[in-house]
């Protein structure tokens, strides 16, 4: 790999951001890959590095985007000769645009160490801290730790409840869950919209934190807890990323990082390659 994609790798991965590492790892003339080509995909789309031009490169990105959303690596072949069956665990890509040879390639998402902040030092905190560092989560603890993107319990017991809540909900974290009554909290709640937090963020709120299995010891209740942030995780990465469909030549375009777009009747049109776009310029439609 290139030591610009190493160290853009790297950086990303010190941010806790998702990307997916692509790689060729096969070809057949003309396409212009070649086998060992590498590329990072961003979250939001951004493209570095080479694996392969025109519609390759968008069928890249949408594969890449929907590894990173679903968490599983895939192995594609994009090809314009589809007759035959694919090899198992493969899949299969059809080229309907004029780009011609075939590219077989590996999309590998990486996504950040999941972190589980801890507020409070009960029976309860210290076996959630147990149960998350078992399943790889990056346990950290109370107010100096990074809250954004963060899955955060709030056990404090109601010394510190609002203050803590406060910071948090400031910082966009993916879960907030609180150890409380749902009587205490309905009172918690209303005071921190008072304070001017807004009532959305307050509402995302999970308290009290947990599904509802029953629990009663310390261990039970955190076993709970466990369960909803997977839950809640397993949710969110299920939201596939917003696609287009080249109106051109029938190819699925993801729309973040798309490079070839147009309007049309106030309608934003998706293309796979330049090529496409200018075909659909052509019927007189403006750009």
């Amino acid at each position: 790999m290139r030591p610009d994609l190493l160290a853009l790798a790297a950086s990303l991965s010190a941010r806790g951001e998702r990307f997916a590492l692509v790689t060729v790892v096969r070809r057949e003339p003309p396409s212009s890959a070649r086998v060992g080509d590498t590329a990072l995909i961003t979250h939001g789309g951004d493209y570095h590095g080479w694996a392969g031009g025109g519609c390759t490169r968008e069928t890249v990105v949408r594969e890449a985007q929907r590894a990173m959303a679903d968490g599983e690596p895939r192995l594609l072949c994009i090809s314009p000769e589809m007759n035959a069956k694919p090899r198992a665990g493969m899949l299969a890509v059809a080229m309907t645009c004029d780009s011609g040879g075939t590219v077989e390639i590996y999309v590998e998402p990486v996504l950040p160490i999941p972190r589980l902040v801890l507020f409070g030092a009960t029976p309860m905190v210290e076996a959630l801290a147990r149960i998350g560092e078992a399943m790889g989560y990056r346990v950290e603890r109370g107010s100096d730790a990074s809250l954004k993107g963060a899955h955060v319990l709030v056990g404090t017991m109601g010394d510190e409840d609002l203050e803590v809540l406060q910071k948090v909900l400031r910082a966009e974290p993916a879960y907030v869950g609180v150890i409380a009554s749902r009587k205490r909290f309905d009172q918690v709640r209303e005071t921190l919209v008072a304070c001017g937090v807004p009532r959305a963020a307050v509402e995302r709120v999970a308290a009290p934190a947990g599904l509802d299995i029953g629990a009663r010891t310390p261990e039970e209740i955190a076993l709970s807890v466990m369960a909803q942030i997977v839950q809640e995780r397993r949710k969110k990465s299920a939201v596939a990323p917003e696609e287009a469909v080249d109106p051109i030549c029938g190819m699925t375009v993801a729309v973040a990082g798309a490079r070839h777009s147009a309007q049309a009747e106030g309608k934003t049109y998706y293309f796979c390659c330049a090529g496409c776009r200018t075909k659909f310029l052509q019927k007189g439609v403006s750009a």
